[in-house]
């Protein structure tokens, strides 16, 4: 089945009928702004503010209800722009009392604010209207709120990705500490952040401290926190390296505080990363084909989370290409009589589900045989770049998992690669 972009646009222009009082909401973080037109275009009544609480919700449905009896109309679609996180209470409060709520996006808000006076004006008021006409024309989206497994997923990957940010300012803020106060640490230990080397930095961080122990005691504190130490042969090196080393001499008890609270730091993400992956399994444990998807070679718990996260229930798409296209990994082109623009990728979608959708598939790339097969004939037999094949790859992995969450069955390469290349 083939997946065509056009016709989804005419079923929402044809959703807009004569029946419609279309509402724009421009969405702020404390007072709102709606505006009204007919199914033509034409505004209806005056713009209304409204607070973004329970009064002011009951507010604007009674306006509604008004311009509805006003206008002798039977039907509303209201509308806005996802700004932030502001506007999720008030699509939700619609939701609840059945009535149709989309979505506009604000780069195409921004590309139409000209349309009514042909000046670059800007305004709420405005805005609202621009959002109301963009709705009348087919330029939405449906709201579409995630069942509460994919909207945990999507909490729980947003809350991951904050947590490794600080995890690895952490980590860059250990290694400097090191190459500041004791240097020489690194011609013991490789990585910094290996359990014996952290031992060392919680037990005697200091080369002054270091140059006082002997070697038993050195392998008594490493004990406290591995059964496999690093041993002797490198315990007498770090004591002979503290001894003479070039590090900071000053300041000594400042930078040891330092170091306990990057320490702590550190410790903190590590256990709010190993709480958030446990979280995940339980999560993708109740969802029905997840556990199929983790069977393909290449494709791990917390990329699918990102994906299924971000996406939604893949069950639900037509087909891979709508996957794409919500990614943001559709092709866009610019071409003017016998001219013809460069092909790229319109990145008009969810980032955070391109970012996810790149990992699963390199992962692949490296894993799974007949993706890296595949990716091989790309590039050595057609002569296709490496980042081009990829991109071909991503495409293939979207309508793959799309089709494996519809049909339910398992992974099966034959079937994958029948009509590959």
């Amino acid at each position: 089945m083939k997946f065509k972009a056009q016709e989804k646009q005419n079923q929402l222009i044809e959703n807009i009928t004569v029946h419609h009082l279309v509402v724009g909401v421009d969405i702020a973080q404390e007072v709102h702004v709606a505006r009204a037109v007919s199914f033509r275009g034409i505004a209806l009544g005056t713009s209304l503010k409204f607070g973004n609480h329970l009064e002011g919700f009951n507010f604007l449905k009674c306006w509604i209800r008004d311009l509805l009896k006003s206008y002798k109309l039977q039907k509303v679609i209201v509308g806005m722009e996802p700004t932030g996180h502001y506007w999720l209470s008030l699509a939700r409060w619609l939701d609840s009392q059945g009535i149709e709520t989309v979505l506009v996006n604000p780069h195409l808000v921004k590309k139409n604010k000209e349309n009514r006076d042909n000046t670059p004006s800007k305004s709420d008021h405005k805005d609202a209207l621009v959002i109301a006409d963009m709705i009348k024309n087919g330029y939405y989206s449906p709201v579409r709120f995630l069942a509460e497994s994919y909207e945990e997923l999507r909490i729980l990957m947003a809350n991951r990705e904050t947590v490794t940010k600080r995890l690895n300012s952490a980590v860059n803020q250990i290694h400097r500490w090191v190459d500041i106060v004791f240097p020489e640490l690194r011609q013991v230990f490789k990585i910094l952040t290996c359990t014996s080397a952290i031992a060392t930095l919680r037990l005697f961080p200091l080369p002054k401290e270091i140059s006082r122990l002997s070697t038993e005691q050195v392998l008594a504190g490493w004990k406290q926190y591995v059964k496999r130490h690093a041993g002797v042969k490198r315990a007498e090196q770090l004591i002979t390296l503290a001894k003479c080393s070039v590090g900071a001499t000053h300041a000594l008890h400042a930078y040891k505080l330092h170091l306990e609270q990057l320490l702590e730091e550190y410790d903190l993400a590590q256990r709010q990363l190993e709480q958030i992956e446990q979280e995940v399994h339980m999560i993708l444990g109740r969802i029905p084909y997840a556990q199929k998807l983790l069977e393909i070679p290449g494709v791990n718990a917390t990329s699918l989370a990102g994906i299924l996260g971000e996406a939604g229930d893949l069950s639900a798409y037509a087909h891979g290409n709508a996957l794409l296209r919500h990614a943001g990994l559709n092709l866009a082109e610019a071409s003017s009589g016998k001219w013809r623009g460069k092909m790229v990728l319109s990145k008009r979608g969810r980032p955070r589900l391109r970012h996810f959708l790149y990992l699963v598939t390199m992962c692949m790339v490296m894993t799974n045989s007949e993706f890296r097969a595949l990716h091989h004939y790309n590039v050595k037999e057609k002569k296709v770049k490496k980042m081009k094949s990829i991109m071909k790859l991503i495409g293939k992995v979207a309508r793959m998992l799309v089709c494996l969450a519809k049909s339910g069955k398992t992974y099966d390469s034959t079937r994958i690669f029948l009509q590959a290349a």
